[in-house]
Order: structure tokens, then C-alpha cells, then sequence
């Protein structure tokens, strides 16, 4: 689906990667609905849009509150007057601890947004999606989402959710409007784990290892060329790449080879 002219509705839009998928949707000349749960963030979105911003709306909205989201879309079509597409964005981590470390309430809490703020962003849309001469879902899973991470055990496992969840999307909408597309970013240069809650350190200690991170705009535009082309899945990064062609090839070296990259990151 061409973004021109389209309304594109953007989970995660005050900032990371969310915030650049913005900013690119609307330099393509799309309509953009910026959600996140951080007013200052999306002001500072807006502020960043410059003269685009009158193509540009922004809610403030826990993607976890049900109702809250299945109230989203009629504000968006008040609005805008329609809707075209979705981008599941919106995503945190984990506290970096093993499984055995990790409290339930930090489990719960990534479940929630992860897994169950993208089905509620899928099931609230969808309808109206289905309406339109042509539309497109894109959810964000993760490298995480298909390779096992330590100390990001519970993150991966809701990104794999969404990995099936995205897929059987897509098996249930073939010969409709409505296009599917799956992504997996590998590691991005965002501030996700201060905006997850659990810190700057474990940020700052990956952006000092060996994992190269890829700027937010790249990864930005790598997912708006996939849904332009319609694409089934796109990996989004060097890193993630890599990753899936070992993991394909050998899982179990694989996960040896990530736990080497990812060791100093949990406690002793």
C-alpha cells in the first residue's frame, strides 16, 4: 500500500522508532495518528513535524486499556473521516534477569503491552480497515521474537505471540483489501529501556558492547518500504539478519552464539 494520501494510525509515536515512522509518513504525505502513553514525548513529535503537523494528531492512550482503544477509532475517523492502516509499533522490555529473577508483575506488565495492546490495536481497526478500497496492518515482533534472548526471556516470548499472531492475521485476511505485514527489528538505537521502566543501564552497557546498533530512521524507512511493497516480513537490521540465517541453519548454536553477545548484560 502507498502511504500517500493515506491515514496511518502509529502505536509508540513519541519516540524510538515510532517517532521516525512518524515523521517519514508524513514526509511521504500520509495522514498520521500518533499514539503513546507519553503526552511530552508526542509534543515533542509534533514539534519535530515542523509545517507537516497539521497532517498530524496525537492521542495520549495506554495501549493496555481496552476500552480506551476501542474508543480510538472513532476519534481518529472524526478526524480524518477514515482510516488505511496500522502500525503495531508500541513495545517494551524486560528488566535484563533470568526467568527465575523476574516478578510477576514485570511479566504481566510486558504481556500486556506487547501481546495484548497489539490485538486490542488489531481488533479495535480492523472493521473499518476492512472497509476501505485498500489497507495495511504492520506489526512490530522483534529478533527476540524467533531467537531466544537471555535475560529477555518473557519479551521474547510475547514477541513470538505476535510473530503468530501477525501470521495467522495475515493467512485469515489473503483475497481481502487488508494487507499484512511482519517485522522484526534487531537491535535499534532507541531509549526502550528507560522507556520500559527498567533503566538506563542495561541501555547504555549494549550500546558499549559489540551489538551495532541501527539508527531509528533507517529502521523507519526499511518498515515503510516493506508495507509500500507489501511484503510478508522484513527483517530490520544487519544484526537481524545475520540472526535468522544462523538460527535457520543451527538453533542451537545460534542461542549459544546470542548468550555470548548478551552475558554482560545479566547479573552475575
Amino acid at each position: 500500500m502507498k502511504v500517500q494520501n493515506k491515514v496511518i494510525v502509529v502505536t509508540g509515536g513519541g519516540n524510538g522508532m515510532g517517532r521516525e515512522i512518524v515523521l517519514s509518513l508524513l514526509s511521504k504525505g500520509a495522514s498520521v495518528v500518533a499514539v503513546d502513553i507519553n503526552e511530552s514525548a508526542l509534543q515533542e513529535t509534533v514539534k519535530l513535524a515542523g509545517e507537516k503537523n497539521e497532517k498530524l494528531a496525537t492521542f495520549v492512550l495506554n495501549i493496555t486499556d481496552k476500552a480506551a482503544v476501542e474508543a480510538l477509532p472513532a476519534k481518529v475517523i472524526d478526524r480524518f473521516g477514515v482510516v488505511d492502516g496500522l502500525i503495531n509499533n508500541a513495545g517494551i522490555i524486560q528488566p535484563f534477569v533470568r526467568l527465575n529473577d523476574l516478578k510477576f508483575d514485570a511479566i504481566e506488565r510486558v504481556l500486556d503491552v506487547n501481546l495484548y495492546g497489539t490485538l486490542y490495536m488489531v481488533k479495535a481497526f480492523l472493521p473499518y480497515l476492512l472497509k476501505r478500497p485498500i489497507a495495511h496492518i504492520a506489526n512490530v515482533s522483534s529478533m527476540g521474537g524467533f531467537l531466544p534472548v537471555p535475560g529477555q526471556t518473557i519479551y521474547g516470548a510475547s514477541k513470538a505471540a505476535v510473530k503468530l499472531l501477525t501470521e495467522g492475521l495475515y493467512a485469515e485476511l489473503l483475497n481481502t483489501n487488508v494487507k499484512v505485514t511482519l517485522v522484526y527489528p534487531g537491535a535499534i538505537g532507541t531509549n526502550i529501556a528507560a522507556n520500559s521502566g527498567v533503566g538506563v543501564a542495561a541501555s547504555a552497557d549494549a550500546q558499549s558492547s559489540s551489538i551495532k546498533m541501527l539508527a531509528p530512521e533507517k529502521a523507519a524507512q526499511i518498515i515503510l518500504d516493506a508495507i509500500e511493497q507489501d511484503r510478508y516480513s522484513v527483517l530490520v537490521g544487519s544484526d537481524a539478519t545475520f540472526m535468522d540465517f544462523i538460527y535457520r541453519l543451527n538453533p542451537k548454536a545460534a542461542a549459544g552464539f546470542i548468550y555470548k553477545q548478551m552475558k554482560s548484560l545479566l547479573p552475575a
